[in-house]
């Protein structure tokens, strides 16, 4: 039985779109004992987003950026400041498009090409966002500006250069807590520039 199959009479009613868009859906839903449940869930629509691991494979180092994160503070992390890869929100239909612009805002570097290797739901049970995960590989020649982000939004990005062992360290001291970074840093160690690593570390 497909999914639609599964899914009838869903309402749609708008919570909240002070920022992104809070929803809440009412629906009836098929039970896998055969019974129709009538449910609701509230979703927060945020958009899709891409992030990025930005690596070297000469250098042997990686980028990633560090900003202040307002929810993380309310929830256990002291600083509220988080070690990320170089990510943002969608605003055309293109991820690479999107991807290497923030790249640039972020970082200050102008890559030629990105590398697709995940999509992912970041938290399935309460956000819609759809994020799609890159590669690929920066030198100095490719510096065009200081990064930073954009002061328009309000952006304070500090951009940090680790060397892939560093990264290793980071991971499994639990420096790094933010999702996407830690998958991309992890399909890096397994598949990618980090691989090698393992073995020096």
């Amino acid at each position: 039985m497909s999914f639609s199959q599964r899914i009838r009479n869903i309402q749609k009613e708008i919570l909240s779109d002070a920022w992104y868009t809070l929803y809440r859906y009412t629906y009836d839903y098929l039970r896998s004992d055969g019974r129709w449940d009538r449910q609701q869930r509230e979703a927060y629509d945020r958009g899709n987003g891409a992030a990025v691991l930005l690596y070297n494979p000469e250098a042997e180092t990686i980028l990633l950026t560090s900003q202040f994160r307002m929810p993380t503070l309310v929830n256990g992390n002291p600083t509220g400041f988080l070690t990320e890869a170089c990510a943002g929100v969608l605003d055309e239909a293109d991820p690479e498009i999107c991807i290497q612009r923030e790249i640039l805002e972020e970082t200050g570097y102008s890559v030629p090409g990105v590398e697709q290797v995940m999509e992912v739901y970041t938290s399935p049970g309460a956000v819609t966002e759809r994020m799609f995960l890159f590669v690929a590989q920066y030198n100095a020649a490719m510096k065009q500006n200081d990064g930073g982000g954009l002061a328009a939004e309000s952006e304070d990005i500090e951009l940090l250069e680790w060397t892939y062992k560093e990264a290793l360290e980071a991971m499994e001291n639990n420096q790094i807590r933010d999702a996407k970074t830690l998958l991309l840093l992890q399909y890096a160690a397994l598949y990618g520039p980090l691989k090698g690593a393992l073995s020096k570390s």
